[in-house]
C-alpha cells in the first residue's frame, strides 16, 4: 500500500498533520477492532427499487466470493445526506445505458472497520447539519468556515487519506481491473490504496476543497471553475502548491441520469405548455438526507397554501426516509386532514407520476419511505412531471429541471447556486424566506420565466452539459483517447 498521507500531488505535508492523520487512524483501530487481515467474501443482492437498470448491491456472504457478471462497473459510495447516493444512482443509470452492468457499493454499510468509522463520521456530519439549522453562531462560526475554508486546506486531506486505509479489507475479493467510479472521496481513496487501477473520483461540489483529493483516481468535476481550481490548488495552502496534472483532472458535466435525459424535450415542452396555458404550477420540495431546514419548508408551503386553494399551484413534498420531518410540517401548517400523504408506498408513487402525465395537479401532496432508494429516487420519478424544484443548493443544483434555491446548509453549496445561476437552469439562492417567498410569488405570476428557464435547459443538454454521467462511465472503462 502507498503511502499517500504525507506528499499529496507532490506536496508535502509537515510532521504535525502527518502525525495526527496517523493518531486518527489508531483511534478508529482500538475502537473497532484490527480487520486488517480479513477476508470478507462477498455477494449480491437486486436492488428493487432500482430493477430498471439492474444495480446489484454488494454485501458480505459466505462461501466463496461470487463472480461479478459481464460488463461490470462498480459505483463506490457512502450514504452522508442523499446527495452521494444521489450521484451514484446516476452513474449507474448511465452505465448500464452504455451496456454496463452496475454493482453497488456502499462502504458504510458493512459490519468492517472502515464501515464504523465512516458511520461514526457521518452521524457527526448530520448532527453539526441539523444544528446549524438551528443556532446561527453554531453555524457562523463553526459550519460556515469549516465547510468553505476547512475542508479545503490541503492538510484535511492527509487524515482522510490516512483513514481510508481502513477501507482496503473490503476491496480483498473485488478484481482490481474493474471500472470503478466513487462518488464520495473515501470510496475513491479506498479503492487507490486497495490497488484499483480504473478509479473515477467523481468530485460533487462547484467548490474546490482539499477534502476531494484522492491521487491515484482520475478526477472528474462537472463546472470549468471546478476544474481550474483543482488544476491549480489555489488556496489549499498559505503558499502556492502543486496543482492536479491534466492527465487525473477532466471537466465531464453534470451528473444526470439517463432516464432523466432520455425525454427531456418532451418534458420542457409539457411545463411550458403547462405554464403558458394557465395550469396550476407543479412545485417539488425536497427535504435533504439530514432533514435540516422544517421551518423553512413549514414556512414556505404556508405562504404558497393560498395559490393551492386557488388551484394556481400543486405542491409535492419528498421528506425522503424523514417521516417524522413529513409530519412535522403537516402539523405546523395545519394541513394534517387536507394532505394527501404516501408513506411506504412506491406503487401508488408511481402511480401518482403516471397521472400527472395524463391530467392536472392540485393539492398537497407529501411523500416519504423508509427504503432509502425509495427515498432517494423518489424525486427523480417526481422531476420529469415538476415544473419547479425547490432545493438547497446541493447535489440537485445541477440537475434539467427549473429550480430556485433555499438556504445552503455548508458554506460549499453556495457554489452550486452560482453556477446553476449563471448557466441559466436556475434562480438565486435565497437564504432568507421573505426573499424566497417573493421569488416563488414571482415564478407563480409572470408566466414566461418557467419556459424561458426550460428553453435555456434544453441548449445546455444540446451542449453536453448534464453527459458527465456517462463520461465518467467512459472514463472509469478507459474508454477515451
Amino acid at each position: 500500500m502507498t503511502d499517500r498521507t504525507g506528499v499529496i500531488f507532490g506536496n508535502e505535508i509537515d510532521k504535525k498533520t502527518v502525525k495526527k492523520a496517523e493518531k486518527s487512524k489508531q483511534k478508529y483501530i482500538k475502537k473497532y477492532g484490527d480487520d486488517s487481515a480479513a477476508d470478507y467474501k462477498l455477494a449480491f443482492e437486486p436492488i428493487d427499487a432500482l430493477d430498471f437498470i439492474g444495480a446489484q448491491n454488494i454485501v458480505f456472504g459466505d462461501g466463496e466470493s461470487a463472480a461479478f457478471g459481464e460488463k461490470p462497473l462498480i459505483v463506490g459510495n457512502i450514504r452522508m445526506g442523499f446527495g452521494h447516493y444521489r450521484i451514484s444512482i446516476a452513474m449507474a443509470s448511465c452505465a448500464k445505458a452504455l451496456g454496463y452492468t452496475p454493482y453497488w457499493l456502499d462502504l458504510a454499510s458493512f459490519d468492517a472497520t472502515g464501515s464504523k468509522m465512516i458511520r461514526e463520521q457521518n452521524d457527526l456530519y448530520s448532527l453539526a447539519s441539523r444544528i446549524s439549522q438551528k443556532s446561527r453562531l453554531f453555524n457562523k462560526f463553526i459550519w460556515e468556515p469549516l465547510n468553505s475554508e476547512g475542508f479545503k486546506k490541503i492538510t484535511y486531506n492527509a487524515k482522510d487519506q490516512k483513514n481510508s486505509e481502513l477501507l482496503v479489507p473490503i476491496f480483498r475479493n473485488i478484481p482490481k481491473d474493474i471500472p470503478y467510479i466513487a462518488t464520495h472521496v473515501w470510496p475513491a481513496q479506498g479503492a487507490i490504496h486497495a490497488g484499483m487501477t480504473h478509479v473515477v473520483n467523481a468530485i460533487p461540489d462547484n467548490w474546490p476543497m482539499g477534502l476531494h483529493l484522492s491521487e491515484g483516481a482520475i478526477h472528474t468535476v462537472q463546472t470549468p471553475f471546478a476544474y481550474l481550481g483543482y488544476k491549480t490548488l489555489d488556496g489549499f495552502a498559505k503558499t502556492p502548491l502543486r496543482g492536479i496534472p491534466e492527465a487525473q483532472l477532466k471537466t465531464v458535466g453534470r451528473y444526470v441520469d439517463h432516464e432523466l435525459l432520455a425525454g427531456l424535450e418532451a418534458d420542457n415542452a409539457a411545463r411550458a405548455a403547462r405554464c403558458e396555458g394557465g395550469k396550476p404550477l407543479r412545485i417539488l420540495l425536497t427535504v435533504g438526507g439530514a432533514g435540516a431546514g422544517g421551518g423553512m419548508f413549514a414556512a414556505m408551503i404556508k405562504h404558497l397554501l393560498p395559490y393551492v386553494r386557488a388551484k394556481k399551484a400543486a405542491l409535492f413534498i419528498n421528506a425522503g426516509d424523514h417521516a417524522d420531518v413529513c409530519d412535522s410540517i403537516a402539523k405546523q401548517v395545519g394541513i394534517e386532514n387536507d394532505a394527501r400523504f404516501l408513506r411506504n408506498d412506491w406503487a401508488g408513487l408511481k402511480a401518482l407520476v403516471s397521472e400527472l402525465r395524463e391530467g392536472d395537479a392540485e393539492g398537497v401532496t407529501f411523500i416519504c419511505d423508509d427504503d432509502i432508494f425509495r427515498a432517494v429516487y423518489g424525486t427523480n420519478l417526481l422531476m420529469p412531471v415538476c415544473d419547479l424544484l425547490i432545493t438547497k443548493p446541493s447535489e440537485l443544483a445541477y440537475y434539467p429541471i427549473p429550480k430556485v434555491f433555499m438556504k445552503h446548509i455548508g458554506g460549499h453549496e453556495v457554489y452550486g447556486a452560482i453556477n446553476g445561476r449563471e448557466y441559466g437552469d436556475s434562480v438565486n439562492e435565497y437564504p432568507e424566506i421573505k426573499d424566497l417567498n417573493a421569488a416563488l410569488d414571482r415564478l407563480l405570476t409572470d408566466r414566461e420565466l418557467i419556459p424561458h428557464i426550460c428553453r435555456r435547459i434544453n441548449e445546455l443538454k444540446a451542449q453536453g452539459a448534464y453527459d458527465g454521467g456517462y463520461e465518467c462511465v467512459k472514463l472509469a472503462a478507459r474508454e477515451f483517447d
